[in-house]
């Protein structure tokens, strides 16, 4: 359940419950995990008149048997952006015995703060560039014993064209400090040990097509280390507009991990076409299938969207996962939401 309520000229708070309970014996050897979890939530979204000030902070309490106060989640960001700077700033926190079984937490316990900056100069003289300028950015994750185990600074440069086409180039430096044992390439060799300390650099660019274009897409690459070894990638975004009935569209990524023995070294392919096809101004479907080599899995997901008034929905959403040799189903599920806006 989510209530939300604007407040000042454009700002929100919002408050939320998420509750899953088990409703069938829970001494049955086919249940796992808790009797029951629920998640509660604050929300607040700023914004100044300007729109030049914006920021967001939430505050998440989860609750189950023996839940203490960190069983919690909070963040916060701030950013100030203009036609030539843009400046923010991020912090998050994930207490270490926070579950939300409803949802996904990637890692709990950790502090991570995120300043970034960019400025954008704009030359009067020329015919095709707009604008272009350098950007920094700096992320870092404390443990609960405030000692760093990830850290990753950026320096990039990026070039914007009349046509709306975009260029950017970063360099990239990390650390990584292994807080268990892990196989890079997540095909199930040699694990690097708990507690040991990586530092790599890197180098990206990027390429973003023309979007007004019925044809558009976007290029990405990049190369250098990668914790004991070294790593190569490129990935991109097709798309075709068939206006005004929908659009389709290719996703397309290749990972190229090569690392020293006895560590394996892979190849990890993902492939994922896109269909979107809009019926009417209030009825639309987009199917989604991906490839993934790496875990020999075809996904395909179809949702299915009405618009029955104004920024209210009803989506039926399908899901499912299968071998790539014989497709064989792995699982599948059908979800259903609805969205109504009270004003």
């Amino acid at each position: 359940a989510v209530l939300q309520r604007e407040i000042f000229s454009r700002s929100s708070i919002a408050g939320f419950l998420v509750h899953k309970q088990i409703t069938g014996k829970y001494n049955d050897s086919e249940f796992s995990g808790y009797r029951y979890n629920s998640v509660a939530g604050l929300e607040y979204n700023f914004a100044s008149a300007d729109n030049r000030l914006q920021g967001k902070t939430f505050y998440h309490q989860a609750f189950y048997p023996g839940a203490g106060m960190n069983a919690a989640a909070a963040s916060g960001n701030i950013s100030y952006s203009t036609q030539y700077l843009k400046a923010g700033i991020d912090q998050s926190w994930i207490g270490s015995d926070y579950i939300a079984e409803a949802g996904y937490i990637r890692r709990t316990g950790f502090y991570e703060i995120t300043p970034s900056v960019s400025y954008l100069f704009y030359p009067s003289g020329s015919k095709r560039i707009i604008s272009h300028g350098p950007g920094a950015s700096f992320d870092v994750i404390f443990d609960p014993e405030v000692s760093i185990t990830d850290r990753e600074t950026q320096l990039s440069y990026s070039i914007g064209w009349q046509n709306k086409s975009q260029l950017s180039v970063s360099m990239e430096e990390q650390f990584v400090k292994l807080s268990r044992a892990f196989d890079p390439t997540n095909t199930d060799g040699e694990k690097l040990d708990a507690g040991e300390q990586f530092n790599w650099k890197s180098v990206r660019a990027g390429f973003t097509s023309d979007a007004r274009k019925l044809f558009n897409y976007t290029l990405n690459a990049s190369i250098g280390g990668y914790y004991n070894g070294n790593r190569w990638n490129v990935n991109g975004l097709m798309n075709y507009r068939i206006q005004p009935y929908g659009s389709v569209g290719m996703t397309m990524s290749y990972n190229n991990i090569s690392l020293p023995e006895p560590y394996n070294s892979a190849e990890l392919i993902l492939v994922g076409p896109t269909l979107d096809i809009t019926f009417t101004d209030k009825i639309f479907l987009t199917t989604f299938v991906q490839y993934n080599n790496q875990i020999d899995n075809l996904n395909m997901n179809i949702r299915f969207q009405w618009r029955f008034a104004p920024v209210s929905d009803l989506f039926i959403v399908y899901t499912g996962n299968s071998y790539t040799e014989n497709f064989v189903n792995k699982n599948r599920g059908l979800v259903v939401k609805l969205s109504y806006w009270f004003n």
